[in-house]
Parts: structure tokens; sequence; C-alpha cells
């Protein structure tokens, strides 16, 4: 539990020292994002991005269990 918690801190402390490239990043704005807009009312759910990112995490999981 404390490489874990190691490992987390590190990637955490690692991706706000990267945030300005990581903001330039089209995250959230990828096809198949679900997005409607009408007057008084914003409905915006990431389907492709919440997909990448549970990919991203699933294989980094997958490599650190090896």
């Amino acid at each position: 539990m404390q490489r874990f918690f190691l490992v987390a801190g590190t990637l955490m402390i690692a991706a706000g020292l990267a945030w300005p490239w990581l903001s330039k990043l089209p995250l959230g704005h990828l096809p198949g994002d679900i997005s409607i807009e009408r007057e008084n009312f914003n409905f915006y759910f990431p389907v492709t991005t919440c997909i990448l990112i549970s990919l991203i995490i699933g294989f980094l999981i997958w490599l650190f269990r090896r």
C-alpha cells in the first residue's frame, strides 16, 4: 500500500508540473463526447475522454503489477 501511495503521489506531482503542457491536449473535446447546448441549458458528457482515460489508467495499473 505504501508503494501505491508513493507512485500515486509522484504521478500527481509530475502531472502538476506538466500542467501547462497537459492543458493544451484536446482531452474533453474528442469526437464522441456528448455536448448539448440550448438556450439556458448546457449538457456535456465526455464519453470518449472517459474511455481513453480508463484505458490509460488500466494500462498503468497492469504495468505496475508486472
